[in-house]
């Protein structure tokens, strides 16, 4: 399981998180906000700056983030000082925003398979570190490698206590954009990833989910699924 507090920056694994009506509970519960005169209001992510993975953000038992920069210095996120220096580290004048839900398809879940994984690593020849997709929970299903690219509305899935359905605007099969060719500390570029995937799986991994009913998941929970097959 993988938790992303700040929207864009690197994450934490979790051993167990609570799902529920705003997805993953913390997960890209924080924002940075772009200031600049053209970008004005609009939240900063990997797609304008890819330095912004060279930071880390992750709960150290409260409520609000700690983020670590490339340096290693942790900030805590009331820090008055925090905005300065991620604006000085990223070469954009921004501010703070604090608010749940964040992400970019709504307040769901995002879920991979490791068949899948394993598959599209095979396929390109080359290591496919999980975390260049940024995943809420990653599933080792008795399913086979990409059939997640053909569910639909009303596939669910359970895991522990949780039901996960792919239901509402925005879920279902993730079109991917740029994001995961970059390395998960926004290092060096792998563009081939892309074009792969646009190319043999029509730009699709993972699935989007909403919560159909909430609760704790746990490592290790059992996971069932009942896809709801297209067409």
């Amino acid at each position: 399981m993988l938790r992303w507090p700040v929207k864009s920056l690197r994450g934490e694994e979790v051993e167990q998180a609570r799902l529920d009506e705003r997805g993953m509970a913390g997960d890209r519960a924080y924002a940075l906000i772009d200031e600049r005169d053209n970008h004005a209001g609009k939240r900063l992510t990997v797609r304008q700056r890819a330095e912004m993975l060279h930071w880390r953000s992750g709960y150290d038992g409260g409520d609000a983030p700690v983020l670590t920069a490339p340096d290693g210095t942790d900030w805590k996120w009331d820090d008055p000082g925090l905005a300065g220096a991620l604006a000085a580290s990223l070469g954009v004048p921004l501010r703070l925003h604090a608010a749940d839900g964040q992400q970019d398809r709504g307040p769901t879940v995002l879920v991979t398979t490791e068949a899948s994984r394993a598959a599209l690593e095979e396929e390109l020849g080359d290591p496919v570190d999980l975390r260049r997709f940024r995943p809420n929970l990653h599933l080792d299903l008795d399913a086979p490698a990409f059939a997640e690219e053909g569910w639909t509305a009303g596939t669910v899935l359970s895991v522990g206590e949780t039901e996960l359905t792919v239901t509402g605007d925005h879920a279902g099969p993730c079109i991917r954009c740029a994001v995961p060719s970059w390395d998960p500390d926004g290092r060096e570029r792998w563009p081939e990833l892309q074009k792969w995937l646009i190319q043999e799986h029509e730009n699709k991994f993972g699935i989007i989910m909403r919560v159909t009913r909430p609760g704790t998941v746990r490592r290790g929970d059992r996971v069932t699924a009942a896809p709801a097959l297209g067409s």
